[in-house]
């Protein structure tokens, strides 16, 4: 099944998240040269590299089940230092280069939570849905910070978190107990005050933020399709637009740009007064996935199985590689050292994907044989690389 054809059921799953972004967490919202080479082969090891042959993967260093739920969607697993989280109840953290457990969590947060780490820190809603947000350890596990909106706001959720905030979306009872409007709103992690908060506009959904924070601007869109920008300090919005289609799951952050897939174009805009900065285009009738920008460079792929690398600043294009592959193109990234890895979803032959960083080949694919069409999900910790797929979490190594 590919990403366009996604069964009633998933959609009821997604809907029902209320996903929070961003490779985060997420739900985001959906040049014309030739590429160097011949952009579709796989590369041959290298000698004493301990890369896989070419038309096979690693095999995994470990494995073990997950409780996850399959509704965290864009941020479902973390790695903070040696330590791997998973969205789940009970809540586990593994240790990254051998699988095993190193604390458990029973009721500690709601269905589908976002891994979302700040500060060294990991933000949960509260499991008793008494309005709190929790911080936890990440290497213990233990509460180290809880801080509340107030009495007259329902389920507050995290959607984004800096060294200094938390910030936090939120419905406003009314005289009936519902929740017609939402604030977003800033609580400091010093303190736990809340430094700031403001009403969104009436109609707008509380659920499907996608958010991510650059220096001292909060960016975020939702399922209105809207491109929001705020000041990290005063809540003051600075500007806000429609941006289309496709633009409410994950997107990047740069340099003062915000860019992000709109269609069948990648689109950057400036966080300062929000004119598009560049874009470039995909084929007529397709569509880009989720971007992420590694190391300096910009990495997309397309529903034409294409893989894109540019400059995020310029939107200059690096390489293309046309329909490099069979299987359904990465959607979440991670990459270490030369090597750029993808992970895909809704498709029983996708997997973790291993690309040469430079030319785009594909070099091996990790699926663990199941045959089961969930989203995969990735996650860099220094010289390992962890996958979850379903039910389980696999190790593997960043080769």
């Amino acid at each position: 099944m590919r990403r366009g054809n996604v069964s009633r059921r998933q959609m009821m799953k997604l809907a029902g998240a209320g996903a929070v972004l961003l490779g985060a967490g997420a739900v985001a919202c959906g040049p014309q040269d030739e590429p160097a080479g011949d952009g579709g082969g796989a590369d041959k090891p290298g000698k004493g590299s301990g890369t896989p042959a070419p038309g096979s993967g690693p095999e995994a260093a470990w494995q073990q089940p997950t409780t996850y739920d399959g509704l965290a969607l864009i941020s479902a697993l973390a790695v903070v230092g040696n330590v791997v989280l998973v969205s789940g109840d009970p809540l586990v953290a593994r240790d990254v280069a051998t699988g095993k457990e190193i604390w458990s969590r029973a009721e500690v947060t709601t269905p589908g939570a976002n891994m979302l780490v700040g500060g060294g820190t990991l933000y949960l809603p509260s499991a008793r849905y008494d309005g709190n947000i929790v911080g936890l350890n990440p290497a213990t596990g233990k509460d180290t910070w809880r801080s509340r909106l107030g009495k007259e706001y329902s389920q507050p959720r995290p959607v984004a978190a800096d060294d200094h905030h938390v910030y936090v979306v939120a419905g406003i009872l009314d005289k009936e107990l519902r929740t017609p409007d939402n604030v977003i709103a800033a609580i400091d992690t010093a303190s736990g005050k809340v430094l700031w908060r403001e009403k969104r506009d009436h109609g707008t959904d509380q659920y499907g933020i996608t958010a991510r924070v650059a220096g001292s601007r909060l960016v975020y869109t939702d399922f209105r399709e809207n491109l929001t920008v705020r000041d990290t300090a005063s809540g003051r919005q600075i500007w806000t637009k429609k941006i289309g289609k496709s633009n409410n799951r994950g997107f990047a952050v740069h340099e003062g740009l915000a860019i992000l897939a709109n269609g069948n174009r990648m689109r950057a805009y400036d966080l300062a007064d929000g004119r598009e900065r560049w874009s470039f285009a995909t084929e007529k009738y397709d569509r880009f996935n989720d971007p992420a920008v590694l190391d300096g460079v910009l990495y997309v792929s397309d529903s034409v199985h294409g893989l894109w690398a540019a400059d995020p600043v310029t939107g200059k294009r690096h390489w293309h590689n046309k329909g490099s592959l069979d299987v359904a193109a990465p959607w979440q990234f991670a990459k270490a050292g030369d090597v750029l890895y993808g992970a895909t979803e809704f498709d029983k032959d996708g997997g973790i994907h291993a690309f040469d960083a430079g030319s785009g080949k594909l070099r091996w694919t990790y699926n663990d044989g199941t045959g089961n069409i969930q989203r995969w999900y990735l996650a860099g910790g220094g010289k390992n690389l962890v996958a979850l797929h379903a039910k389980k979490v696999s190790g593997l190594p960043a080769v």
